[in-house]
């Protein structure tokens, strides 16, 4: 698993970006004030991104991403900041960030950046040309078989079908009638709603809860998308 410290004092926060770095498929490492930080730091010397917050109890994250670098020249520091001026933002690259966020903030920008700089820093694992790998799941295109947070989903042919379409065009709307033709052939003459069956099983196998989906998304009146 991907380690990313998360420090930020306010559990509320810290807790809504821990659950969707776990559904992007990452390990958070958690802290509340700096010197849990350090010290988290010093029992996971594999955490390849730290996320800091500026405003802390005991000391500013400036301090915290000091005394990080000093030690550790390779991590990617990314700050979190309700500041928006423009000098916490100077004074936060110049004591060593990376990048910075400052909150309000969407999941999907922040996992955007975390991913950006985790391979900037070397820390993405080389994915095999045969697998395609997206969030917490990983493709094997030659035995054919999906893994979530590295469980084996046990999925049908025309299931494993549906998802390689999904995670080979990630965030594309694919109607109902690409996934029939792509997954069952244009010489197919059943009724389209077989596909939104197969959605639904597939829904129960992979998302965390299947009323309320993360992964496969419906596009009203068009048909579904792949995308966190």
């Amino acid at each position: 698993m991907k380690k990313v410290l998360v420090l930020e004092d306010e559990t509320s926060i810290r807790s809504f970006v821990v659950i969707n770095l776990k559904r992007s498929g990452y390990d958070p490492v958690e802290a509340g004030t700096g010197a849990e930080a350090l010290k988290q730091m010093e029992l996971n010397p594999d955490i390849k991104v730290a996320l800091l917050d500026i405003m802390l109890p005991d000391m500013d994250g400036f301090e915290v991403c000091r005394q990080i670098r000093a030690t550790n020249s390779k991590i990617g520091i990314i700050m979190l900041t309700a500041r928006t001026q423009e000098m916490d933002k100077v004074t936060g690259l110049m004591t060593g960030a990376d990048d910075y966020v400052t909150k309000p903030f969407s999941p999907a920008e922040l996992t955007a950046r975390i991913d950006a700089l985790y391979r900037r820093v070397g820390g993405g694992d080389e994915v095999p040309s045969d697998e395609v790998v997206h969030g917490p799941f990983r493709l094997n295109l030659r035995n054919r078989t999906l893994e979530k947070n590295g469980e084996r989903v046990r999925l049908t042919q025309v299931e494993y079908a549906i998802i390689k379409l999904f995670m080979e065009n990630p965030g594309r709307a694919l109607s109902r009638e690409d996934i029939l033709n792509s997954v069952w052939g244009r010489d197919y003459f059943g009724e389209v709603k077989i596909v939104d069956v197969n959605i639904r099983r597939l829904r129960i196998k992979i998302e965390d809860d299947p009323t309320n989906p993360t992964y496969i998304n419906t596009v009203w009146g068009y048909g579904y998308k792949w995308g966190f």
